[in-house]
C-alpha cells in the first residue's frame, strides 16, 4: 500500500505504471480509492518502487489491487498527471506508463487502495465514471469502447 503522505506535495515527479489487461473481450478496471481521481474507474496500477522494472511493478500492483496474475510487456501509453491545490502548489505529479499485459489467472477481488475491481465490456464503459485518459487509451490504442 502506498503511503499517501509521500505522494502528496512531492519534490519531484513520481513514476507509476498501469496495466491494460483483457480477458474474454472485457478489460480489467478498478475504482480508485485515493486521489488523484478518487472514485473514477481506471486501469489498475500504482507507483514503481526503487529497483523495480516497469513490468514487475505492473504485475505487483495488479495483483495487490485485483488479485489477478498478469504478464506485463510493452508500453502502450504514457502521460503526466499534475494536480494543483487552491494555492497553486503541486499536490500530485505522476508520470504514468501504461503497459500491455496478458491475463494469467487469479480470482478477481478489490484490494489495496481499489474500492472495486471488475471486468468491463465495451458497452458497459458509458455507464461508469471512467477516467477520461483511460477511455482515450482504450479507444485509441485498442479500438475498445462504446459502438
Amino acid at each position: 500500500m502506498e503511503d499517501l503522505s509521500s505522494a502528496e506535495y512531492p519534490d519531484a515527479p513520481r513514476l507509476a505504471v498501469g496495466a491494460v489487461v483483457f480477458n474474454d473481450h472485457r478489460v480489467l478496471l478498478i475504482q480508485r480509492g485515493r486521489p488523484p481521481a478518487s472514485g473514477e474507474w481506471a486501469i489498475p496500477g500504482g507507483s514503481v518502487k526503487l529497483g523495480e522494472s516497469l513490468q514487475a511493478a505492473a504485475e505487483r500492483e495488479v495483483l495487490e489491487e485485483t488479485g489477478i496474475l498478469i504478464a506485463a510487456s510493452t508500453p502502450v501509453y504514457t502521460f503526466d498527471v499534475v494536480e494543483y491545490d487552491d494555492e497553486g502548489r503541486v499536490r500530485f505529479h505522476y508520470l504514468i506508463v501504461d503497459l500491455n499485459a496478458e491475463f494469467r489467472g487469479g480470482d478477481l477481488r478489490a484490494g489495496d487502495d481499489a474500492l472495486a475491481a471488475r471486468w468491463v465490456a465495451a458497452d458497459e464503459l458509458a455507464g461508469l465514471a471512467v477516467n477520461k485518459r483511460t477511455l482515450a487509451l482504450l479507444r485509441d490504442a485498442f479500438g475498445f469502447g462504446p459502438e
